[in-house]
């Protein structure tokens, strides 16, 4: 198992675990990129968002659920940003689907 992210889900490598279900995962981003950065990740392994099939819907749908909830643990009252990078091009730099929440700074447009 070569995939960070299904190391970090097994326990293999600790993490400060935020949000946790049988099938989901949420803890903070190493790299955060502002002062509230989460990941969440399904435990079982998607190579990508274009790597789901429409069977995966309550799953995906469940992913966002639970970023809101985090988001509300997070007391970010003032709003978030959700996003799921997809691929190379996309900036996808892991190889396991996984949705960034990120919070507690200005999110305008365009992003910096």
């Amino acid at each position: 198992m070569d995939c960070l992210f299904c190391k970090i889900a097994a326990g293999t490598i600790p993490v400060t675990r935020l949000y946790e279900t049988d099938e989901l995962l949420a803890f903070p981003d190493i790299n955060p990129q502002a002062p509230v950065h989460v990941l969440l990740i399904p435990k079982a392994h998607h190579a990508s968002l274009a790597h789901t099939s429409p069977a995966e819907a309550p799953l995906l749908g469940r992913l966002l659920a639970a970023a809101i909830e985090v988001a509300r643990e997070q007391k970010l009252d003032g709003g978030y940003r959700v996003v799921i990078n997809t691929g190379d091009d996309g900036g996808q730099t892991v190889g396991h689907l996984h949705l960034h929440l990120l919070g507690k700074r200005h999110m305008g447009w365009p992003p910096g």
